[in-house]
């Protein structure tokens, strides 16, 4: 299955071995739960998904990677103590806690989370004096004599040995008491996370057409070649980097991420070409709605890969707006959100302690979230700025001593930032009809409109602005609709941001 049929499977397990019955018990006792082993190629994911999964069930997430480990840190330290056993001492051999158990339970003081995955990468490729311990350790949970806490799932992950020489496939003892998940990279299921994730467009349109390089491991005379996800996400990075720094890019940048020289090579010569059209190209006044005929008359004359390329950059034009759009939106609800707290603070607290304690309890979420990796970056960066937002919101009441007083500030606050985000979103709308307008007026109805279709369908983001904001032109080319008028209707229900 692909990397994002595998999350769905590992987070639909974690759900279920959480889930308590009415007294307070796991419904599958924790003997019983499986550890799960996900076994597919290197730079797929299989660690994105895990702090994926974390965030969006709200539990902690410990992370080791095996290879780095020996006995001892795995499983503590060995010492003497004096047992007594049928009236008469002994010396036992006892271990010191392992250093993987002991950071479950220091996570666990220091946020307050008591659930949560303990992930073991690599868990295939472990030494072999570590091995024998690993497998006792998937059997029985126990590491030197500890126990991992209730509450936390062990999740696993390895590579075939065709991969890794290091690799030893499991017994089939062992294997009977996993739940074993296989991964194939997917170009389709690595898209969706590609536009979430910002992932430079120069990358995507290359993909797009080339889906054979999106992952390549090669064995030449000169060694092992590879090209994966991972690869191609921290690229991106360093390309959107290099851009905002004002550093030049050249092809033995790309060889350092895309290890296989013909793929690097194609992916330089491209990046010229789009960097090149990104320039010719005006494509702030095609968006504003401005087209000359010389545009149209050269556009009427490209080569596929031009148009392609143009396609691209009028895309990655639009989404970074809309992703603008969509995250402002997001910490508009944070705020409305505190606001509600701040409210019900009212019989206990005067307005400043109040608000000062929203803003505390905002700070440490934030804090303990990201310790605990049941935040991610985005979802952390997004309280700071709620934060901000509070602060300034607090220097506006300060002189004020009543309730009523401070709410009618707090309101009227808030209701010029949503006015501002409405004027915002109704530009980016704008925006997203002017792209139809002008595909429209270059190719009609043809491959090219149900290119921009499908990316924007594909692309999470721009599904929720649509979804919450409309696009007569989406919905006029569209003739397969991922909701209908009365979907539309109950989703904009449900996201109003009154007050």
């Amino acid at each position: 299955m692909n990397i994002s049929k595998a999350k769905e499977q590992v987070k639909g397990a974690v759900r279920a071995y959480l889930t308590r019955d009415d007294l307070g018990n796991y419904e599958i006792p924790v003997e019983k739960q499986r550890p799960l082993l996900l076994i597919g190629p290197p730079g797929i994911g299989k660690t994105a998904i895990m702090e994926q999964i974390s965030s969006e069930l709200g539990i902690g997430l410990i992370s080791y990677s095996m290879t780095h480990h020996t006995r001892q840190s795995a499983i503590g330290l060995p010492f003497i103590s004096r047992r007594q056993y049928g009236g008469k001492e002994y010396d036992v051999t006892e271990y010191t806690m392992s250093e993987i158990i002991a950071s479950v339970y220091e996570l666990m003081e220091a946020t307050g989370i008591k659930e949560g995955i303990l992930f073991l990468d690599e868990i295939n490729c472990v030494s072999e004096t570590l091995s024998p311990l690993m497998l006792q350790f998937l059997q029985y949970k126990v590491f030197g004599g500890h126990r991992i806490p209730d509450g936390w799932i062990i999740v696993t992950a390895g590579n075939p040995p065709e991969y890794n020489e290091s690799a030893r496939e499991f017994d089939v003892v062992t294997l009977d008491r996993l739940k074993k998940i296989t991964v194939e990279p997917d170009y389709e299921a690595w898209r969706q996370y590609a536009h979430m994730a910002g992932i430079h467009p120069a990358v995507l349109s290359f993909l797009h057409n080339r889906r054979d390089r999106f992952y390549a491991v090669e064995t030449t005379v000169s060694g092992k070649t590879i090209v994966t996800p991972r690869g191609w996400e921290d690229l991106s990075k360093m390309l959107l980097l290099y851009e905002k720094n004002g550093i030049e890019i050249d092809e033995d940048l790309i060889v350092q991420y895309l290890q296989n020289e013909k793929i690097a090579r194609e992916f330089s010569v491209y990046l010229d070409l789009y960097n090149k059209y990104r320039t010719e190209y005006p494509i702030d006044e095609m968006l504003s709605g401005y087209i000359n005929n010389d545009l149209k008359k050269r556009i009427s004359e490209a080569g596929f890969d031009e148009i392609y390329t143009l396609i691209g950059l009028l895309l990655s034009n639009v989404n970074s707006d809309v992703r603008a759009c969509m995250e402002e939106r997001r910490m508009l609800e944070s705020v409305r959100s505190c606001i509600k707290q701040y409210r019900q603070n009212e019989l206990v607290l005067s307005p400043k302690q109040s608000m000062d304690s929203v803003i505390e309890n905002l700070e440490k979420e934030r804090s303990t979230g990201l310790r605990a990796r049941s935040l991610t970056r985005e979802e952390g960066d997004r309280l700071l700025r709620t934060v901000g937002i509070l602060y300034d919101i607090s220097d506006k009441i300060s002189g004020s001593q009543s309730y009523e007083d401070t709410y009618d500030i707090i309101r009227g606050d808030y209701s010029d930032r949503i006015s501002d985000h409405n004027t915002h979103a109704v530009a980016v709308r704008s925006k997203l009809n002017n792209l139809f307008a002008a595909a429209e007026r270059f190719w009609g109805d043809g491959k090219e409109m149900l290119l921009i279709l499908t990316e924007l369908t594909a692309d999470p983001e721009s599904v929720s602005f649509i979804s919450t904001y409309g696009c007569d032109a989406y919905y006029r080319h569209n003739k397969n609709l991922l909701f209908n008028e009365r979907d539309l209707e109950i989703e904009k229900e449900i996201q109003k941001l009154e007050l």
